[in-house]
């Protein structure tokens, strides 16, 4: 990799502080390592809560839509990224039952060759190597994270195919795509044990009491990036949504030095790659460095 021909990482979102509580130290490490990195949001988080007990009120929620604008430009300043919305309106999450039906036009009900179309142009124009994204279930089942799947292997797929959305832009092919892999059984068991070990109440005992193991991801993971010296890095960018992060709830009672003992990393599938790479993995780049000629 040189100056003039860097490695480049596309992380693809659903919200604004999506890209903050996944994958945020991964991509602090990649840009001080002159990696070119790109957050791709695909809405503006328009129909999201008030989750900071501290900012829920009435003026705060008539700004939402451009108080999370702002905060997401702070966010990306600190991790050293370039970011792009995509356009679309934030789905919701609907709740009650019988669920409600979606409104009208948002990102969730847009046909997913129609919601491509972007991402297809941005992947043609910022040539990623690799593509980031959520599973199949979304990491977890809110649609716009469903959706941005859905768009983000469409887009893979399409964007090397000369044949696929002729207007958006040259064709180009990324080499490899990953599935976060973050909220593991493995990883959230480990820490909740260090912590019961320092005599502290673990924040996790609440989600470990209700976990489903047959929805466990630990099996799949492939890839293991090692980040640990960036995790603070990572939280200062959470705490930049200061509409979606409370500084003192669970997201920051498991101490840092802890975290970066028990799990210095973070986790990966590789899901579709066009180059080699020997399982397990440490780098999102494997097998891509020594292809990508040197100018």
């Amino acid at each position: 990799m040189t100056e003039a021909d860097p490695m480049r990482l596309l992380a693809v979102h659903a919200h604004p502080d999506d890209e903050s509580s996944k994958g945020a130290a991964t991509m602090a490490k990649y840009v001080a390592e002159g990696v070119q990195v790109m957050v791709a949001t695909c809405t503006g988080g328009e129909r999201g809560s008030v989750l900071n007990p501290a900012l829920d009120r009435p003026e705060v929620w008539e700004r939402l839509p451009q108080l999370r604008a702002e905060e997401m430009a702070r966010a990306r300043e600190i991790l050293g990224v370039e970011q792009e919305f995509l356009g679309f309106v934030d789905s919701g999450l609907p709740e009650g039952d019988p669920l409600p039906p979606l409104p009208e036009g948002c990102f969730a009900l847009v046909p997913t060759e129609e919601a491509a179309a972007p991402l297809v142009a941005l992947i043609r124009r910022f040539r990623p190597h690799v593509v980031l994204t959520y599973d199949e279930r979304g990491g977890y089942p809110h649609p716009d994270h469903v959706k941005t799947h859905d768009v983000s292997v469409l887009a893979f797929e399409a964007a090397g195919d000369p044949e696929r959305y002729p207007d958006l832009g040259e064709p180009w092919q990324p080499s490899k795509l990953y599935y976060h892999m973050g909220f593991t059984l493995t990883r959230t068991r480990a820490l909740h044990e260090a912590m019961l070990e320092t005599g502290a109440e673990s924040p996790y005992a609440e989600w470990l009491a209700t976990w489903d193991p047959a929805r466990d991801m630990s099996h799949r993971v492939t890839t293991r990036v090692p980040c640990a010296e960036y995790f603070p890095v990572r939280d200062a960018a959470l705490i930049a949504h200061a509409t979606q992060i409370d500084p003192h709830g669970r997201w920051f009672a498991c101490p840092m030095d802890l975290q970066q003992r028990v799990w210095p990393t973070e986790d990966y599938e590789l899901a579709r790659s066009l180059v080699d790479s020997t399982l397990p993995e440490d780098d999102l780049f494997a097998g891509i460095r020594s292809e990508v000629p040197v100018l």
